[in-house]
């Protein structure tokens, strides 16, 4: 496995260390680790807002090809083949001034900006792991990325030299909005999935306790006029209960942009109740509901209001 890093001066002069110096690397050949180590926890890279690197912004040239780098990581999806790169460039600099660590959840990429953030997808088994993009490469036509040692053993193909993978860029924007491939943006709380245990004060299982059947799960009608709910009765779907009025807030504003709703956060026994609605159209409501549930927030669950 061929593997070049490369670095951009101020002057954008090209430095092309990997072939070139050779002297550069105590190993000629790249391989995986050959000493005892603690086993990498393989903890997936944890995407944030981060400005690119202007320096690594600037056309360059490898081995008589030039490549243009993306302004911009958002909404970049791709498939190809993936290789991976260890010990020949353990503790050696990155294209953006890191050091290489070979068990850390890192990569390289052609032309994405620096840093970016991506999910990647072993389409050979389905295994996946999110990677910070902080170096160039591989220079290989038929190679859109080269993971790190610790990734490639997380994606199941350290093994071997080269698999194949489906790549999603994570961009989140400086107001905390993600956008994971092609996906519309999200906020920041809705991509982290559930929230905190200690946040969440009151479960589905324990309100189907306290007040019985749902009545709407046993109602049912092939009328399309049912689907209005009969007289004043209306319902909010409670997405969580908070301890924390900004997270609430945050959280609010951003389900209620993301599902077109009203949404609200009541206090109420010094918890902030963040709920969506009120709605009276019963299709409209149970689809939200399953959508809520398959996006982060199993415990979603329905409550009767008074209109």
């Amino acid at each position: 496995m061929t593997r070049y890093t490369l670095l951009l001066s101020f002057t954008a002069t090209l430095l092309l260390s990997a072939c070139q110096a050779p002297s550069r690397y105590s190993q000629a050949t790249d391989s995986a680790p050959d000493f005892v180590y603690p086993e990498p926890p393989m903890e997936d890279a944890e995407p944030k807002y981060e400005p690119y690197r202007e320096q690594n912004s600037l056309p360059y040239e490898v081995l008589g090809k030039y490549y243009r780098p993306l302004k911009t990581g958002k909404g970049y999806t791709a498939m190809g083949k993936a290789s991976w790169y260890g010990q020949k460039f353990h503790g050696h600099l990155t294209s953006n001034g890191e050091v290489y660590d070979m068990f850390g959840m890192t990569a390289a990429h052609k032309t994405l900006p620096l840093p970016s953030y991506v999910r990647v997808t072993n389409l050979e088994n389905q295994q996946q792991a999110i990677v910070r993009i902080n170096d160039r490469g591989p220079f290989h036509s038929e190679r859109i990325i080269d993971l790190s040692y610790a990734a490639a053993k997380k994606l199941g193909f350290y093994q071997h030299g080269t698999t194949r993978v489906k790549l999603e860029v994570i961009h989140v924007d400086s107001d905390d909005m993600v956008t994971v491939g092609n996906e519309p943006p999200v906020p920041y709380a809705l991509y982290a999935g559930e929230l905190p245990a200690e946040d969440v004060l009151q479960t589905a299982s324990q309100t189907a306790a306290e007040t019985g059947p749902d009545p709407l799960a046993t109602e049912q009608s092939d009328s399309a006029a049912l689907n209005e709910i009969a007289g004043n009765q209306g319902y909010y779907i409670q997405v969580a209960a908070l301890s924390d009025a900004e997270r609430a807030k945050k959280l609010s504003d951003g389900l209620s942009s993301l599902y077109q709703v009203p949404a609200e956060f009541p206090l109420i026994d010094d918890i902030y109740r963040l709920r969506l609605g009120p709605l009276t159209d019963r299709f409209k409501l149970n689809m939200l509901l399953d959508e809520l549930k398959q996006n982060g927030y199993p415990g979603a669950y329905k409550v009767a209001a008074s209109l």
